[in-house]
């Protein structure tokens, strides 16, 4: 009995099936679903509204200062180890490459680009405070200023330290 209902119930939903396409709807857009109508901006006059633009905090001031002072201390200690490295660097110019005076050379490079690194990572500080600073509509005078200061000694950095790579390349 069971299995004569399955069937039977089997049977009418498989013919529910083989109806043809058309008695259902379609699913192309209906002309209620359409986008009717306009809109017309009101013309101001403006381009934009102008955001209030305001000075840097004290803390960002602050901030900035110690970054700057810091970026600069690094260079300073940069320029300090620049001439040991240039010596180191150039004795091994008359070694081959599997002597200690080339891995010296290596490690006092190694030694000049961790310094470079740190002079970085006050760069990035900078930038970290550039983007807050964007972010609460504050003016970036300030902050591009102290920007471009340590991006020049880190090009400086980068300089000596492309020199003294290129001298220890054999």
């Amino acid at each position: 009995m069971i299995r004569k209902a399955v069937i039977a119930i089997s049977l009418f939903s498989l013919s529910a099936c083989a109806g043809s396409g058309d008695r259902y709807p379609s699913l192309e857009i209906r002309d209620v679903e359409r986008v009717q109508g306009s809109f017309d901006p009101v013309d101001t006059g403006e381009s934009a509204l102008p955001t209030p633009v305001a000075a840097p905090s004290a803390d960002t001031i602050r901030r900035l200062a110690d970054l700057t002072a810091s970026a600069t201390a690094i260079h300073a200690e940069f320029e300090r180890a620049v001439p040991k490295t240039s010596r180191v660097v150039s004795s091994a110019n008359r070694s081959s490459v599997a002597s200690d005076s080339w891995a010296s050379a290596q490690v006092a490079l190694s030694d000049l680009e961790s310094i470079r690194s740190r002079a970085a990572v006050a760069l990035a500080d900078i930038e970290s405070v550039y983007v807050d600073a964007r972010l609460e509509a504050q003016q970036l005078d300030s902050i591009t200023a102290a920007r471009s200061e340590v991006l020049g000694l880190i090009a400086e950095e980068d300089a000596v330290l492309a020199r003294l790579r290129g001298q220890s390349v054999r």
